[in-house]
């Protein structure tokens, strides 16, 4: 049986798979062993690309509201639906009425992460939100104030890393995330192979610490803290050594002053990481040869999110650890890198507008959804009356879910595009679906920024399909914002967009290609391989663009031309962390969420063999949590907060530090309105239930997921 190769466009991992087509049907899937980068390894999303592709609950045809219902309908009864409600609404209350909501999956999908674009310029809102600020924002941030762009990100470069210090990030799990890395398990084994370390800093010992060297179960959001403690022994032990990274570096001796309060005996209660394992970290950190610093979502969607994010890097800096092999470096994309341009770009700015509301500012584009509620419920000038949301789940994924899904009902009009009747979808007036991942083509632009070694690969379409492509579907609510109709051309209106494209860069679009590719084929042969389309479709398993390189100072864009190592708009929000000192635990309980490899946020539960086996949405605290409360492992808990409560059972485990809770999120699927069987046989309980939107990363409105005040007792017996 014949084998394709297709890149696998389930989570960040983009690992290379080998699917088996017989007579239209996906007959299986595993990983591809001469794919570049992924070398075979697969994991259990991937291995069930069949079963989402054949899904009987996957929509095949749009659906509008009509007496109440959402009813099957043709594409051109939908389109004209949409011109009919959203037309009106833009031209009486303006641009800003529309709200959009993108979701994680868009930047999984070439087609919407080219053509989404297009639509969202053309709609002109500065209601623009997205997954990022329930995510990875505050890193954004940090990094567009640190380097001059909010994607110039360094990765930690873990094939020559001789020590990895890994806070709030289970990279086994998650498959990496802000670091694009299939196989991390054996990467990770790789540097203890090398005579490294990994350490691991996490409320849970979860799979990544489990194989780890050490372990430090760290107090829920105190992050920065931490953090700060490691740089203030690095200033007080004369162990800062930047080396020839120290000429491109402003705010050293700001830095210094700034981490004077926070020693490790400050830091120590409040953490509750000892003060002498602080000051062994920072020397073992200082004393490595090559060593990298990396935290992810559990750093990021915190209390003080953008502080710990810049510190992640700071630590990086004055140890001499950023872009060298084995530190945390630069990648290098072979298209659609905004760094990669030589010469001088407009330095970043964040916090151009702010929300009607909250006063919530701008980051990279977007408001923090943890004020999208407020925008539809508000009354007033500006108030959001109608909704796009494109490849999201915001019901299931954003704070305070409960308000968010009466705030839907309020709408004058939604639309979505998804491939599901899910819980956000069930509100739409108009449901536009799409093709699967393997009847579109694939090619990971924004992924490949943040690989932790540089390739390219393209996976055209593997099946037919009598769907149009996003891109089109794209195009075609572009022309209805525009005011050209539901029926315009939208041959013509990619002409423009690919003519625009090729203009910016300085070439002529190919003659003989149309869409998605065409505008890859001018990102690739303006990036910096000079790569076209066509030599890779000559390499199905991927093109290996070689290790990670130091890309100083060009990568920069800052208005100093340096890495501003202390930039105001960051440490503003230092004396906010110095009063956190004070607040020692008091018993109270606070949650988290937590990652599990057979899901991806929402959108992985209808596939029955990811679904599998016990049940995973459970609440997990210590024995002594358990004994203390008279809870009972398998029994069911009542966990309350200022949002919200939900029932779940309990699962009892010393993988857990004790005064924490862990609900996975993402789950929740026992709501009204959706088609979705598998997960609904599966519900588990909404965990967003229970997080408060007023809780948030104050530089960026990022909703804070982890350490939230929660109280549980065992729940009313029936």
């Amino acid at each position: 049986m014949a084998q394709t190769p297709v890149t696998c466009p389930l989570c960040e991992a983009t690992c290379g798979l080998a699917v088996t087509v017989e007579d239209g049907r996906v007959t299986g899937a595993r990983g591809d062993a001469a794919d570049v980068f992924s070398r075979g390894f697969v994991c259990p999303k991937g291995a069930s690309i069949g079963a989402l592709h054949h899904d009987p609950d996957r929509l095949r045809t749009p659906l509008v509201r009509r007496d109440g219902r959402l009813v099957e309908a043709s594409w051109a009864e939908a389109f004209a639906e949409i011109d009919r409600r959203l037309s009106p609404l833009l031209a009486e209350h303006g641009r800003d009425a529309v709200a959009v909501y993108a979701g994680n999956p868009s930047v999984h999908n070439l087609p919407v992460a080219l053509y989404g674009s297009v639509f969202f310029r053309a709609l002109g809102t500065k209601n623009f939100f997205t997954a990022g600020s329930v995510d990875q924002i505050p890193k954004h941030f940090s990094a567009g104030h640190m380097f001059g762009h909010p994607l110039t990100i360094p990765v930690p470069d873990l094939d020559r890393t001789g020590y990895l210090l890994l806070l709030g990030a289970n990279p086994l799990v998650s498959n990496g995330s802000l670091m694009t890395a299939p196989d991390v398990r054996g990467r990770l084994r790789g540097i203890r192979d090398r005579g490294g370390r990994v350490v691991v800093i996490d409320p849970k010992r979860s799979r990544t610490a489990e194989v780890a060297d050490e372990h430090h179960a760290i107090r829920p959001g105190t992050d920065a803290l931490l953090l700060f403690a490691l740089v203030n022994v690095l200033f007080a032990e004369d162990l800062v050594a930047m080396g020839d990274l120290a000429q491109h570096v402003a705010g050293v001796r700001q830095v210094g002053a700034l981490a004077e309060p926070f020693t490790p005996e400050a830091v120590a209660p409040v953490t509750g990481v000892a003060a002498d394992a602080i000051r062994r970290l920072a020397r073992e950190l200082a004393a490595a040869d090559r060593a990298a610093v990396y935290g992810r979502l559990g750093t990021t969607t915190q209390e003080f999110g953008t502080l710990a994010s810049w510190l992640v890097d700071v630590l990086n800096v004055l140890t001499g650890n950023l872009d060298r092999p084995g530190g945390a470096m630069f990648p290098l994309a072979a298209a659609g890198q905004a760094n990669a341009t030589p010469g001088r770009r407009r330095p970043w700015r964040s916090g151009r507008w702010r929300s009607r509301v909250r006063g919530l500012p701008e980051v990279i584009g977007e408001l923090p959804v943890a004020t999208l509620a407020d925008e539809i419920l508000t009354p007033g000038e500006g108030q959001v009356r109608a909704l796009v949301t494109v490849c999201g789940n915001p019901c299931l994924s954003t704070p305070n879910a409960a308000r968010l899904s009466e705030a839907l009902d309020r709408l004058e009009f939604m639309v979505s595009l998804d491939v599901y009747l899910n819980e956000t979808s069930r509100h739409a007036d108009v449901v536009l679906p799409g093709p699967s991942p393997l009847e579109r083509p694939h090619y990971d632009l924004l992924l490949y920024q943040l690989a932790v070694r540089n390739v390219a690969n393209w996976t055209p379409a593997l099946l037919p399909t009598d769907l149009p492509q996003e891109w089109e579907t794209l195009l075609r609510l572009t022309a209805i914002v525009s005011g050209m109709g539901p029926d315009a051309d939208v041959a013509a209106l990619d002409d423009l967009v690919a003519a625009e494209a090729a203009r910016r860069a300085g070439l002529e679009p190919a003659a003989d290609r149309r869409g998605p590719e065409r505008l890859l084929d001018l990102a690739l042969r303006a990036g910096p391989y000079e790569l076209t389309l066509a030599d890779l479709e000559a390499a199905p398993h991927g093109v290996d663009l070689g290790p990670l390189t130091s890309r100083l100072p060009d990568v920069l864009a800052t208005e100093s031309g340096r890495i501003e190592l202390a930039p105001e708009p960051v440490v503003v929000d230092v004396p906010r962390l110095r009063a956190a000192l004070d607040q020692v635990p008091n018993g109270q309980l606070v949650l988290i969420g937590r990652r599990q490899l057979s899901s991806n946020n929402s959108w992985m539960h209808n596939i029955e063999p990811l679904v599998r086996g016990r049940n995973r949405c459970t609440a997990q605290l210590h024995p002594t949590d358990a004994a203390r409360l008279g809870l009972v492992d398998g029994e069911l808990a009542l966990v309350r907060s200022r949002a919200g409560e939900v029932e779940v059972p309990v699962e009892v485990t010393d993988a857990i530090r004790p005064g924490v809770v862990s609900i996975p999120h993402g789950w929740g699927h026992d709501v009204d309105g959706v088609r979705t069987a598998v997960a609904r046989a599966h519900a588990g309980v909404n965990s967003n239930l229970l997080a408060d939107e007023t809780l948030v990363d104050v530089p960026t409105g990022t909703a804070v997921l982890n350490g939230i005040p929660v109280e549980v007792v065992a729940a009313p017996r029936a």
